[in-house]
């Protein structure tokens, strides 16, 4: 089995043996459930949640959901942003098993992705106006389309730290960190944003990896001086996504391709770097590449086993490999909902929770609970094989 055939929906391969087995839980873009399903496609539990996320989640070891809301469109907020800070959530929330709310923080311009501590403490991505990039500063960063910005400005990120009280405990403003020449902008991306992180990942060293995007680098800072201690993937990857580290060191990012100069169409791939060569030294694209490809969002998770869980957002798609590139799993997401203008199945990223991960213990995973949506949505409710009409 090589890529996903265009009809079909829900589970599509699954090999057992070579597959990394637990449990997959994600939260689809536009929609107000969190789901917990497992290897074979069958949902085994729900969190019914306030708003849709904005954009990430996470399994706590208790058993209850961390995730980000996103309880009003961008444009809402009065800063005059556009499209282009779709990624904003807002609200922080904690839910419990049975989908009740035991912990929020009300966290304005929080966007795409946070981290927590060991601890409790939580580190988000966001935009504020304190953000912005001072107009001397701005004048000298280099790339983006001339006379693009935001109402003359650039908006700089920001990382926040709180602690479970909501205070606000550290913060990095990029501006104040980022080399205005070093770290230059894609030349054909609009002025409105610099660097543009969309995710964030706390090393063992305590240090911290960011995504940004619009810098194509993978850039590692000091915690908590915040000065920039590493740049990795310059000219390698393209609007990336999902940076961590793996136990070997090295770094497994999510390289979306858009904007690649050396292949035309365009096309994603995940690849390890290493840090100290700043080389890489795994991949996994399609063939042809052009048949994995997500402009947006995307997710690569390494599992224990060695293989790697993929999620192809824009196609609803979560798959995993082996490291000799074999398609072991493939899944996708089949609801359709209203998502920026347009009808979607987009899934922002997987997780791939072993079975015996302590948030499960004593928690009812039957699917059965569940049986008017297995019904409409498990691994009966498809025909498979079915081969696309051609006209």
């Amino acid at each position: 089995m090589s890529v996903v055939k265009a009809a079909q929906k829900g589970l599509t391969f699954y090999d057992p043996m070579k597959a990394y087995n637990g449990y997959n839980f994600f939260c689809p873009m536009g929609t107000n459930n969190c789901w917990l399903m497992d290897m074979e496609g069958r949902f085994v539990h729900r969190w019914q949640v306030p708003y849709p996320p904005g954009l990430h989640g996470i399994i706590l070891p208790n058993g209850n959901l961390l995730y980000a809301a996103k309880p009003k469109d961008p444009s809402e907020y009065g800063f005059g942003w556009t499209r282009t800070f779709r990624g904003i959530g807002g609200v922080l929330y904690e839910i419990d098993w049975d989908s009740n709310i035991v912990w929020k923080a009300d966290v304005p311009g929080q966007g795409h992705d946070f981290a927590v501590k060991e601890n409790g403490n939580i580190i988000y991505v966001g935009w504020e106006p304190k953000g912005i990039v001072p107009d001397e500063i701005a004048a000298k960063v280099k790339g983006g389309r001339p006379g693009t910005e935001l109402n003359g400005q650039i908006w700089g990120d920001v990382l926040v730290e709180i602690d479970r009280d909501g205070n606000r405990v550290w913060e990095w403003l990029a501006w104040e960190y980022l080399d205005p020449e070093i770290d230059a902008m894609c030349p054909l991306e609009n002025r409105e944003q610099w660097p543009y992180i969309n995710s964030i990942w706390i090393c063992r060293d305590g240090n911290i990896l960011l995504s940004t995007r619009f810098m194509g680098q993978v850039t590692k800072i000091d915690y908590p001086t915040g000065k920039v201690i590493g740049r990795y993937g310059r000219g390698k990857i393209s609007y990336q996504h999902d940076c961590r580290e793996l136990d070997n060191g090295n770094i497994l990012v999510f390289d979306n391709g858009s904007h690649r100069h050396e292949y035309q169409p365009e096309y994603s791939r995940v690849v390890e770097i290493d840090p100290n060569r700043d080389e890489i030294v795994w991949e996994y694209k399609a063939n042809p590449p052009s048949d994995f490809y997500t402009a947006y969002a995307g997710g690569s998770e390494r599992q224990p086993n060695g293989n790697t869980v993929i999620t192809e957002t824009d196609r609803g798609r979560m798959f995993e490999v082996t490291s000799k590139d074999e398609i072991v799993w493939e899944y996708v997401y089949p609801q359709y909902v209203h998502y920026v203008g347009r009808l979607a199945n987009n899934v922002w990223r997987v997780h791939r929770y072993s079975y015996d991960y302590p948030g499960f213990k004593g928690k009812n995973l039957d699917p059965g609970k569940l049986t008017w949506v297995n019904r409409i949505w498990g691994p009966d409710a498809f025909v498979k094989d079915i081969k696309p009409c051609i006209f």
